[in-house]
């Protein structure tokens, strides 16, 4: 199933474009990764997959459905989400709980369901046994793991990262890469996520969406590499 599709995009700031000529498919049950330089407007693409911005011209086409007609639910961890200062109120397993509660009213009871996905969350990053602590006591590489295990409370069909392992000791990136490996290939999620760490992720990768400098200035996707074989790569 295509979830995403984008065709002759330009996006820019101000009266300047920095991302042309982009044309990418999405597909559900796919890991992809978008990687580039500092500075060639990756998390712009992101924003841009995800609706956050519009396209100056071009389309950009997302599913709003599954193919069973349940809606799509998408988990979003953006860059620098895990910078809590040391005050922050909240306890690791309460921050976690609040991720099942978009898909449902805020208001309502904490469920069974909802303290099993937590838990479970919690486990498949490996951070359980500190679920009573404050996350303001936490080290920069264990916030950025509750901040994913709050997005796999959610049960999203589509899971987009900005640089998740930032922060995370090499150990902890390889059974990041690890656990977002399973769950494209056990749960079907669709995983898209920039890094610099291809080299550690690539063993789990589908695809690889590279950002390349133009001759003229600004940044256009023009690789997409099927690491699998699993997609055809769209040139």
């Amino acid at each position: 199933m295509l979830l995403t599709s984008m065709r002759n995009v330009v996006f820019g700031y101000g009266d300047t474009p920095c991302l042309e000529d982009v044309d990418i498919e999405i597909h559900s049950g796919e890991f992809a990764a978008v990687t580039g330089p500092n500075g060639a407007s990756k998390t712009t693409l992101l924003k841009l997959v995800l609706g956050l911005l519009q396209p100056w011209s071009g389309t950009v086409a997302r599913a709003s459905r599954r193919e069973d007609g349940k809606k799509i639910v998408v988990g979003y961890i953006p860059q620098q989400i895990a910078a809590f200062n040391s005050g922050f109120p909240s306890t690791v397993v309460e921050f976690v709980r609040s991720g099942t509660y978009t898909r449902g009213s805020w208001l309502r009871p904490v469920s069974r369901q909802d303290q099993n996905l937590t838990e479970h969350a919690l486990k498949q990053v490996g951070l359980w046994e500190l679920r009573d602590r404050k996350i303001g006591e936490l080290s920069g590489g264990q916030k950025q793991r509750i901040c994913i295990a709050r997005a796999l409370a959610q049960q999203p069909d589509l899971l987009v990262l900005d640089e998740p392992s930032n922060g995370m000791d090499t150990d902890s990136r390889s059974r990041l890469y690890a656990l977002l490996g399973e769950l494209v290939q056990e749960r079907n999620i669709t995983v898209v996520m920039v890094t610099h760490g291809l080299s550690e992720a690539s063993p789990y990768l589908d695809r690889v969406i590279e950002l390349e400098k133009k001759e003229a200035g600004g940044w256009k996707c023009c690789t997409t590499t099927s690491c699998k074989g699993h997609f055809s790569p769209v040139v």
